[in-house]
């Protein structure tokens, strides 16, 4: 078997009924999410010969269900490397076990950056790219960056509080030692999976039917969560497609005795209504009231036009049959 280059790491794997959104569902969203981030941390660890913690996940696109039983294929490729920060393309295929042929199911870009014994970033070894598909993969990268910092700016011009009037859902829970990293935080797969929990909560309570995660954009990582901080998810909606539900996810976290809490991740997930057998339906349409609600219903609508001017995904790599 030939070794495969260093600035890759594929997991494979059977796909568990646990995975499953409810009982002969597919796997929920956030459990890819999970996958992606372990793949990727994998990829980032061996590159930087260290620790690694998720600075961000953007343009995360799932295009089909996997089904508990199914052979799950997980692939990270390191594309770009910044002074201490790793850009790695992840995909996610799977097949069924009787045919072993893999179709893509979700892909999207990591980023990760190095740290050191002292918790600061350090640097990283840098890559270069040496094939045409490489070059084209780290022209993809680059081309991100700024088209990223459009997104930041504009997720950070936003306010939210209370003079919004949104359908909202906010849940709290203690992060527990199952959810702990290799840096002893709450992994960022996990952090992941319970902002996809609180964006489903949302969306189905609107539409009051089944629901699926189509896209999500720009989750960043603001602070860790320690393992027995109190984790609060707040939930908001703030734009309705024909099809879709856009809910913005804030997660805070702080020590249960001190009661203070901390930005710890923010996310803009986009829901989609599906009916009975797994179709896009449509959602009633969510109307703005407060200046707020405008505000963040055209916040949404400019977050889809800035997402409009990303470069094309190039074709990284397919799965092995």
């Amino acid at each position: 078997m030939p070794i495969a280059p260093d600035n890759e790491m594929t997991l494979r794997f059977l796909a568990a009924p646990t995975d499953a959104t409810t009982i002969g569902g597919d796997v929920r969203g956030g459990r890819l999410l999970s996958w992606i981030d372990k793949a990727a941390y994998a990829c980032a660890a061996g590159w930087s010969g260290g620790y690694s913690v998720t600075a961000y996940f953007g343009n995360i696109t799932f295009t089909r269900g996997i089904e508990p039983g199914d052979i799950v294929e997980v692939k990270a490729t390191l594309i770009h490397t910044g002074t201490s920060s790793m850009h790695i393309h992840c995909s996610v295929s799977s097949a069924s076990p009787h045919t072993g042929l893999f179709t893509l199911a979700s892909e999207c870009l990591v980023i990760f950056v190095a740290m050191g014994d002292d918790r600061r970033p350090r640097p990283v070894r840098q890559w270069t790219p040496g094939t045409d598909a490489e070059r084209d993969a780290h022209e993809y990268a680059t081309g991100r960056i700024p088209v990223r910092h459009r997104i930041e700016d504009a997720m950070a011009g936003v306010t939210y509080s209370d003079a919004g009037t949104a359908p909202r859902s906010q849940t709290r829970f203690l992060a527990a030692p199952t959810d702990v990293n290799w840096g002893g935080n709450a992994h960022g797969g996990r952090v992941m999976e319970w902002m996809d929990e609180s964006a489903y909560l949302n969306a189905a309570r609107w539409c009051g039917q089944r629901c699926v995660t189509a896209y999500v954009g720009g989750i960043r990582f603001y602070a860790p969560i320690h393992i027995g901080d109190v984790v609060e998810l707040d939930a908001r909606l703030i734009h309705t497609g024909k099809q879709t539900m856009h809910v913005s996810v804030h997660v805070r976290a702080g020590s249960p005795e001190a009661g203070d809490m901390r930005d710890s991740a923010h996310s803009l997930m986009i829901v989609a209504a599906v009916d009975t057998n797994g179709d896009a339906t449509a959602v009633r349409r969510w109307v703005p009231v407060s200046a707020e609600d405008i505000a963040l219903d055209a916040h949404a609508r400019e977050l889809m036009a800035i997402r409009a001017a990303l470069p094309p995904r190039p074709q990284i790599a397919a799965p092995v049959n």
